[in-house]
């Protein structure tokens, strides 16, 4: 049996684990998640409900569109994850945030359309 995959925010108060394959894995350059990271880009994982947890104290939310909650750590304001009714049945963790992130292995850009034209990427992945 694998061991679960675990995250934590910058202070380490707001942690998770998970098990299990993840859905999916991609890099998003959509407006709102730019700058809800202050980055060019921000790297998620798909995780399917009933596979993850919170382990530390719970995240503050934030609904940030009508159709969008993010979460964050309430003491050092990290971003931790994303959750939105168009994916009911997943939570989105940002890969940068996992106490492993080597092996993780994004397939595909997402709101290509939004990326920042002094972001140069030299990768050959899918755009959406």
């Amino acid at each position: 049996m694998t061991p679960p995959k675990t995250g934590h925010c910058l202070c380490r108060a707001v942690t998770y684990e998970y098990d299990g394959p993840e859905n999916w894995m991609a890099h998003c350059h959509c407006e709102s998640c730019r700058r809800v990271t202050s980055s060019g880009f921000t790297s998620f994982l798909g995780v399917p409900n009933g596979h993850w947890r919170w382990t530390g104290d719970l995240p503050k939310t934030f609904q940030s569109s009508p159709k969008v909650t993010r979460s964050f750590c309430g003491t050092c304001g990290a971003q931790v994850a994303y959750q939105s009714t168009d994916y009911p049945d997943e939570i989105h963790f940002y890969a940068a945030l996992l106490d492993d992130a080597l092996w993780f292995q994004p397939t595909q850009h997402v709101h290509s359309d939004e990326q920042l034209l002094w972001v140069i990427l030299g990768d050959d992945l899918r755009r959406k």
